[in-house]
């Protein structure tokens, strides 16, 4: 288990008081809520929080320059695990789901799941409305800076600073659903009875005004169907019909016998003697009615 050092412990009685939160803090940080500012450091925040039940809680959360750091987000691991297991609520962010303690993970929940940036690393710890609540966040925060690491060796050449130090920011927190803009609290039953009262007013608002707008409308016919391509061919597809095809004398084609309709072909009559008759006019000769 990590213990603060002696210099953390004198720190103890002269812990300051909690600062309020500040624009670029998130209003809730995996399932807690936010109240005010415990400990600022370049490697992170501590925060007093509270969960929907109302259990208090002190979450560290490393800054935007330590989450991008494996090195930090790897010695903020290690820390978590060796504390003690009454003493670890929770935890999440990027590279904190392994180790002792990783049965307390929370992934990210919602729409925040599928973002492709991660979330910087966090951890609740137990909180005892005491002075020992900053101790030990500032022992956390001071441990993954490595503020309090001495010399090893004999000191030569340049000093040693982290790249990341400038970037003092709160990390990236992913927080849905989203809260009312400016407020750093859960809202309570009452705007979420109110929220859901509105919705139901102006979806009934949509309906009437869908109503008024239609019901005076007439019928509308529906078009004439459009003509497939062949029945719009009918009978000029150029196939002849059965009558056609039944009376050569009205097609204007040669005839079995290979004499052009409408010409005059020899016939015989009775009596022997050959008869000339027209095919295409219908009109009998003399010599034929013999």
């Amino acid at each position: 288990m990590s213990t603060p050092s002696s210099s953390d412990q004198a720190s103890t009685s002269t812990a300051p008081d909690p600062g309020p939160l500040l624009p670029s803090d998130p209003p809730r940080v995996g399932p807690y809520w936010l109240e005010t500012r415990l400990s600022v450091g370049p490697s992170g925040v501590a925060y007093l929080a509270h969960d929907r039940t109302g259990s208090g809680a002190v979450v560290v959360r490393l800054s935007e320059g330590a989450a991008a750091d494996a090195a930090a987000r790897d010695r903020l691991s290690g820390l978590v695990n060796r504390l003690h297991i009454d003493t670890v609520l929770a935890r999440g962010g990027q590279g904190q789901d392994e180790g002792r303690w990783a049965r307390k993970f929370i992934p990210e929940q919602g729409l925040a799941a599928h973002d492709d940036l991660p979330e910087s690393p966090w951890v609740a710890l137990l909180r005892t409305d005491t002075a020992e609540d900053h101790t030990l966040a500032e022992h956390l925060l001071a441990e993954v800076e490595l503020r309090r690491l001495g010399p090893q060796g004999t000191p030569s050449g340049p000093s040693y600073r982290h790249y990341w130090l400038n970037r003092a920011r709160p990390g990236l927190a992913k927080v849905w659903p989203l809260p009312w803009p400016g407020r750093h609290d859960r809202a309570g039953w009452v705007s979420v009875l109110v929220s859901w009262l509105l919705t139901a007013l102006l979806l009934l608002v949509a309906l009437l005004m869908a109503w008024l707008l239609f019901k005076d409308m007439p019928p509308q016919t529906p078009p004439p169907p459009v003509p497939s391509s062949q029945s719009a061919s009918g009978g000029g597809s150029g196939s002849p019909s059965p009558q056609d095809s039944s009376s050569p004398t009205q097609s204007g084609s040669p005839t079995m016998s290979g004499s052009p309709s409408g010409s005059p072909s020899p016939s015989e009559g009775p009596s022997g003697e050959p008869s000339e008759s027209r095919s295409g006019g219908g009109e009998e000769s003399p010599r034929s009615r013999l």
